[in-house]
């Protein structure tokens, strides 16, 4: 063991003259391994709501929506379709209109979005049919004029299957209300029911056949774009990027994050907000480390003079004060790791902090470790401490001899 190791070693855990000094550099352990294990429990729940969020959206909505800048009918999107096609990682391609009208049933109207889908590739392209609870995704009946709802959507219309609604399409409003002709309505059977566990999709939702929405909303044969899925979402971005480099100058790409953005964006404000909040906890241990090494370097002012009598360095010097920071930090690292990590685990197992499954749709607290999160608290933690004990070591280094040991 080095000699800085063995003085820094003795000055951190002495029994004889800086009792209350040690006492010090315990409280900052303790404080810094509070902190880290708070960071690493509060950023695994954040980590678990995340991939809760993420696989309700994803496993619903298309990895990659492409719309035209400036044409919408179908052959302006047989180029980008026929390169997909020829990708092995793309595994569902397919056609959509998009638009709002009003649906009236009982007596009871509501402004929804209606989604026009082509039956036979929507299963390739969203999870609609893996999320139907009652009745079935027939959109292609022998009239075309089946729909399928959303459960709270159906539960606010009192509409179940087999019932008929009329939908109000915007596009013969205008005409209406200038008394130059009558709105345009359709009558749609409700064919399923479906539940995402998101009310944004369960309560303004439903689908209709391609050909019923390109009629509702007076499109002719034009589209409003088409979804993509790929066999992994990780190919998303990496295909957003390549297709904006060839067809950006037609197409807007919006991937999977994009389409629920401001969702995201404000899951990582949050996310980082916490983390520097609670790194917080590490800094004021840091700041009681500083104090205890200060007051180290005043009682051991008469040892240092010596040891620079002895032809020991100022940089060695400096490295024996900075060599204690680093265990503090390093201890309360390991600690604060073996904490969080034992919470996280135990909630995992035993759900600690459970959640009201009839309000909530899971039973407990959602948690998820990711090793990048390990090493960011872990680096947080010891580069708090190394700063903290830097002025006590500069401070130490500067200490003349002569004057350290003039009164002794």
């Amino acid at each position: 063991m080095s000699v800085d190791r063995i003085i820094a070693r003795r000055y951190l855990f002495s029994k004889r003259t800086i009792a209350f000094v040690n006492v010090i550099s315990f409280i900052s352990i303790i404080g810094v391994t509070i902190g880290v294990a708070a960071l690493i429990v509060v950023l695994s729940v954040f980590n678990g709501f995340g991939s809760l969020v993420t696989s309700l959206l994803v496993s619903f909505d298309p990895h990659l929506r492409i719309e035209s800048i400036k044409h919408t009918d179908v052959t302006s999107y047989e180029p980008l379709v026929q390169y997909l096609k020829s990708q092995d990682k793309v595994s569902g391609i397919a056609p959509f209109v998009n638009g709002k009208a009003l649906v009236v049933s009982r007596g009871v109207t509501r402004v929804i979005n209606i989604r026009g889908v082509d039956p036979d590739e929507i299963g390739k392209v969203s999870g609609l049919k893996d999320k139907i609870v009652l009745g079935n995704a027939n959109l292609k009946d022998e009239d075309k004029n089946g729909i399928v709802l959303g459960m709270a959507l159906a539960d606010r219309l009192g509409s179940v299957v087999g019932d008929t609604i009329s939908v109000v399409s915007p596009s013969g409003v205008e005409a209406a209300l200038l008394q130059m002709g009558q709105p345009l309505i359709r009558r749609f059977r409700v064919s399923g029911i479906y539940e995402t566990n998101n009310k944004d999709y369960d309560s303004y939702y439903a689908y209709v056949n391609l050909e019923s929405g390109q009629t509702l909303f007076a499109l002719n044969q034009q589209i409003d774009g088409i979804e993509v899925r790929f066999t992994d979402i990780a190919y998303a971005d990496a295909f957003k990027s390549t297709l904006e480099k060839q067809f950006g100058r037609e197409f807007r790409f919006l991937s999977w994050f994009d389409l629920h953005k401001e969702l995201y964006t404000v899951m990582q404000v949050e996310r980082w907000s916490a983390y520097l909040i609670l790194c917080l906890i590490v800094a004021v241990a840091s700041f009681n480390l500083l104090g205890s090494l200060t007051m180290a370097v005043i009682e051991k002012r008469r040892d240092i003079g010596i040891l620079k009598t002895m032809g020991i360095t100022n940089k060695l010097v400096a490295r024996i004060f900075l060599l204690q920071g680093l265990v503090v930090g390093v201890a309360g690292a390991v600690l604060g790791m073996g904490i969080g990590l034992g919470v996280v685990y135990m909630q995992k197992r035993y759900h600690l902090f459970p959640l009201d499954p009839t309000v909530y749709i899971i039973s407990a607290i959602p948690v998820e470790v990711r090793w990048f999160d390990l090493v960011v608290v872990t680096l947080a933690a010891i580069v708090l401490c190394l700063l903290a004990s830097r002025y006590a070591a500069k401070r130490a280094a500067q200490l003349v001899p002569v004057e350290a040991i003039r009164w002794e």
